[in-house]
């Protein structure tokens, strides 16, 4: 699919701008148009490099109830739980994406985590995307496609929580303080159908 293709799919939707502490998210619910969504779903799912990798938990070695693929610029390692993730270069759907994502976010990305949710028991733990590589209050934007998913907030401090469903074509962009100051999560659903996350990212080399 042609970037001119991806620019003419965009729905004209407002932002909602989520009203929380510590916080500056947006949310554009129609980012993508559903068919546009739909195409890039299936080429993605086809077309990636779908990996399950280990992670280490207080000196345990579990495999991701999830699969993921890591993508990016040259020199773009990514590293959490103990485990490091090399890039693979961008295919020619992720980088009309991360054209749009950019021109959307007013920022640049360099990398994009793909997550593949085959099923509601398929899930993320509490986390924040701090890494020192990621560098202080990154920019960090997140789109769905696929079955919807409830994404859980809670604040570190304060320990108030928040909850939206992200669509399928719906992009979420975190910026300033909220991943200094708020937790994330994707929780099993019952149920729910299969669904792919792109975490669009910039790694300080």
């Amino acid at each position: 699919m042609r970037n001119n293709e991806y620019q003419l799919s965009l729905m004209d939707a407002a932002v909602t701008k989520l009203s929380l502490p510590d916080a500056d998210i947006e949310y554009y619910a129609n980012f993508l148009a559903a068919d546009v969504a739909w195409d890039t779903y299936h080429a993605l799912l086809e077309g990636s490099d779908w990996r399950q990798e280990n992670i280490t938990v207080y000196g345990k070695s579990y495999p991701t109830p999830r699969l993921s693929s890591w993508v990016g610029d040259a020199g773009t390692d990514y590293r959490y739980s103990n485990m490091t993730m090399h890039p693979l270069p961008w295919t020619a759907t992720l980088q009309a994406l991360r054209e749009q994502v950019e021109q959307a976010s007013a920022h640049q990305y360099n990398s994009v985590l793909l997550n593949l949710y085959r099923d509601g028991q398929d899930s993320n733990g509490w986390h924040s995307d701090d890494e020192p590589e990621l560098g202080v209050d990154p920019v960090i934007a997140s789109l769905s496609l696929g079955g919807s998913r409830d994404f859980h907030l809670r604040h570190k401090t304060t320990r108030e929580k928040f909850s939206i469903a992200l669509e399928h074509g719906s992009l979420l962009i975190m910026r300033g303080a909220t991943q200094r100051c708020w937790q994330h999560h994707i929780p099993k659903r019952a149920k729910a159908n299969s669904r792919i996350n792109l975490t669009f990212r910039t790694i300080l080399k």
